[in-house]
């Protein structure tokens, strides 16, 4: 099926956009776990489709399009709107603009942008007004919560406007270049740095252990602390703990143990955890349930502690 295609410009109204806009405030009321944001993202982008589509199958067409995989952080995924919302407008001007391009523009900012949301609203923006209202209400003063309540929300949704409008600006200007491939660039461009993004929060928050043993040595004197050696008292603890200093964590026991996870750490740290997640995007490009990996994790992750490999 195709969408239908008018030689007209059509314009997003600004009250459809601040319809949308609104909408947005409650995208993550329908959060799960196999495409998370999705349906917080279709239920506020409705009132667009339903003004730039004006025939029945063009509208569930779009809606259907917008029902794929999509995460961020809530408050700055407003631009990301905005930049989806000139696309639309301009494929239903008659541009040929496909599923592929709004998919992948949507999926190239959302993780650059999800980066940058934390620091700025939970990190940053979130203790200073919970700092100014908690000293208000240390006080006893009831001004304190309302405060943190008023400045928080205000700052977030003029915030979450203004950035939609940034983006729906901005995409128009891309949309209007597509035939020197603007538009393929700015995609390539972001799903580079999305790239790098996600190799960054690999390292950050992927961590698989092997606790399988390789080798056991027992070791020479001289290797090790000799516990029977050392003098009673603060002198005995203070031996010990220079002898640890010299030799290094081998140095508690007489026979030095050597993991799996020890030769994998020195020949190239944080390799299994960028093939796990390799290894999932090659299955999610498969088609493969995202709740079918999750379950699947879980149990291998059981199995192998239970076998006391990992």
């Amino acid at each position: 099926m195709t969408d239908t295609v008018n030689n007209k410009k059509v314009a997003l109204s600004k009250g459809a956009r601040k319809k949308v806009w609104w909408r947005h405030q409650f995208l993550q009321g329908s959060w799960n776990y196999e495409r998370m944001q999705n349906g917080g993202w279709a239920f506020s982008i409705i009132p667009a489709i339903k003004e730039l589509y004006t025939e029945k199958e063009d509208q569930v067409e779009a809606l259907r399009r917008h029902l794929e995989f999509y995460n961020t952080h809530p408050y700055v995924s407003s631009p990301v709107m905005g930049v989806t919302l000139a696309m639309e407008e301009e494929r239903a001007s008659g541009t040929p603009i496909d599923d592929a391009a709004i998919q992948g523009v949507k999926i190239g900012m959302m993780g650059p942008l999800a980066g940058v949301g934390d620091p700025v609203f939970w990190f940053t923006l979130r203790p200073i007004l919970g700092a100014l209202g908690a000293s208000f209400a240390l006080s006893g003063s009831l001004i304190g919560p309302l405060l943190f309540f008023l400045l928080w929300n205000l700052i977030r949704m003029v915030f979450e406007w203004k950035t939609q409008e940034m983006g729906y600006k901005a995409g128009n200007e891309i949309t209007k270049d597509l035939s020197g491939g603007l538009l393929g660039k700015i995609t390539l461009f972001a799903s580079i740095l999305g790239m790098f993004i996600i190799g960054a929060l690999v390292q950050r928050w992927v961590s698989i252990n092997f606790a399988v043993d390789v080798s056991k040595v027992t070791q020479q004197p001289g290797s090790y602390i000799d516990w029977a050696a050392l003098p009673q008292g603060a002198e005995g603890i203070q031996q010990a703990l220079k002898q640890f200093a010299d030799i290094g964590p081998t140095a508690l026991d007489t026979v030095k143990v050597t993991t799996l996870q020890e030769n994998l750490d020195s020949l190239i740290p944080g390799l299994v955890p960028l093939l796990l997640t390799l290894g999932i995007c090659k299955l999610l490009k498969k088609n493969v349930s995202p709740i079918a990996i999750i379950l699947a994790l879980f149990v291998i992750g059981i199995a192998a502690r239970f076998f006391g490999i990992m």
